[in-house]
């Protein structure tokens, strides 16, 4: 007996919408029909889903929810993230659509966000290995003592940035941490300040964005900081110029 096979269904306004959106992110649309409703089939791999366009359909309101398990959360962003660059130029932070970054997230699997054009979520998460305690994950989804404590509040802000939306706690829980533990060091404070400058930026304000890369670029940090970090820099500067 074959085993079954489940495929979500998301609404949009119009195909046109957010087919370009999955193009760039490396979908296939092997099907799509306007009459006598629009409706279209988007395949990536092993990743399906459906699109169907409803015009009076509020993206800002949806609460559609998709979860995709995947074996390498950041290969699959880094390959999000490229064709996203190519057809937009940039990797959306902020409005709809937009898509986060890989983070281990407190209680979970870690993983990231991508919310498409019509305001559905695809929430992209490790799949579950035999280290995994339950679902709040194992070993690898929880900082180390070398770390630092910081590492552990970035974990906790993106639960309730990335996972539950709730931008205005994620920036709190940074501030706290930063401040609580201001003698953390450099290495350990630029993921903290450059994921705090990502949520001001994500929520529009601009003006604190640029205080929080300032506070990074005043930061001395050696050549091998620099190594250990690239990818959190590498963020930071297109956040300085988004």
């Amino acid at each position: 007996m074959p085993s079954a096979t489940v495929i979500p269904a998301l609404p949009c306004r119009a195909l046109d919408d957010s087919l370009p959106f999955y193009r760039a992110l490396g979908f296939e649309v092997p099907y799509r029909q306007e009459r006598p409703n629009p409706y279209a089939v988007v395949r990536r791999q092993d990743i399906e889903l459906h699109l169907f366009g409803v015009p009076e359909f509020e993206p800002a309101e949806s609460m559609h929810t998709v979860i995709v398990l995947v074996p390498d959360t950041g290969a699959l962003h880094a390959a999000f993230a490229a064709g996203l660059r190519e057809a937009f130029g940039k990797v959306p932070v902020s409005g709809i659509p937009r898509m986060t970054r890989p983070r281990r997230m407190q209680g979970t699997r870690g993983g990231f966000m991508v919310v498409d054009p019509g305001g559905n979520w695809l929430r992209i998460s490790r799949q579950r290995t035999e280290s995994d305690a339950d679902l709040d994950g194992g070993p690898q989804d929880r900082p180390t003592e070398e770390e630092g404590r910081l590492a552990r509040v970035v974990a906790a802000a993106a639960r309730q940035a990335d996972s539950h939306g709730d931008d205005a706690a994620g920036i709190r829980m940074l501030e706290i941490g930063l401040t609580r533990h201001s003698d953390a060091p450099p290495v350990q404070r630029v993921p903290a300040l450059v994921y705090l400058a990502e949520l001001h930026v994500r929520t529009g304000d601009r003006d604190a964005a640029a205080a929080v890369l300032a506070q990074i670029e005043a930061l001395e940090l050696s050549a091998a900081d620099r190594a250990t970090l690239s990818a959190d820099l590498a963020v930071a500067a297109e956040l300085l110029n988004s």
